[in-house]
């Protein structure tokens, strides 16, 4: 049977400005984050979902909490739909790191998967986590609609992971996904289908720079 995976970035952060790599780091929405939250809540309740399961950490958890309630589900958090650590860049933003170690960053631009930052999980490795956590969520609610909300990273790699793209392309296919976005795949057993991409559930635009994964 056909699951139908609603993937969703979480609401805009306080580090959302900065471009800072907010990876594991519990970051609080931002106003404008909370309105995000809210218009997805209203996107969900038009269309609806027959599940809702959430990123551990706060700021997905509570961008999920309002469509959840919209749609009457108690929304469970998935822990392998954490964000990506980012290591030595956790907390820092691109322009930090070039300064210090221009050779570094260059690498990563270059590939993310073989340049990927000292101490960080590699992208590779964190999308088969995120592939293995959405195939198991379809499992558990076959031929039904789950709407999952995480982050930009995470779900980018995920994306790869299922759609058999080299990991260490993952910022030259998926640019971005924007903020309180929604990204619809589905899962067929051991296939994987990209029915849309970041397609806003709010007025204007939701956000979101390429330098700026979490």
């Amino acid at each position: 049977m056909t699951t139908r995976l609603l993937l969703v970035r979480h609401g805009e952060t306080v580090w959302h400005a900065e471009n800072r790599y907010a990876g594991i780091s519990d970051v609080a929405l931002t106003e404008r984050g909370h309105r995000q939250a809210a218009a997805l809540a209203r996107w969900a309740a038009e269309r609806g979902a027959d599940a809702v399961a959430c990123s551990p950490l706060s700021r997905a958890r509570l961008t999920a909490a309002p469509a959840a309630k919209a749609l009457g589900l108690v929304p469970e958090v998935v822990e392998e739909l954490r964000e990506v650590d980012f290591g030595w860049g956790e907390g820092r933003t691109i322009a930090e790191m070039e300064a210090e170690d221009p050779a570094a960053v260059r690498a990563f631009r270059r590939d993310a998967e073989t340049g990927a930052f000292p101490g960080s999980e590699p992208p590779g490795r964190a999308g088969e986590r995120a592939a293995a956590a959405l195939r198991s969520l379809a499992a558990a609610h076959p031929g039904r609609t789950v709407l999952v909300v995480a982050h930009n990273t995470l779900l980018r790699t995920a994306l790869c992971a299922l759609l058999g793209i080299r990991p260490g392309r993952y910022r030259e296919v998926f640019p971005r996904l924007d903020n309180a976005a929604v990204t619809e795949i589905e899962l067929t057993g051991d296939r994987a289908a990209l029915r849309s991409l970041n397609v806003p559930t709010g007025r204007g635009p939701a956000g979101g720079t390429e330098e700026s994964p979490a």
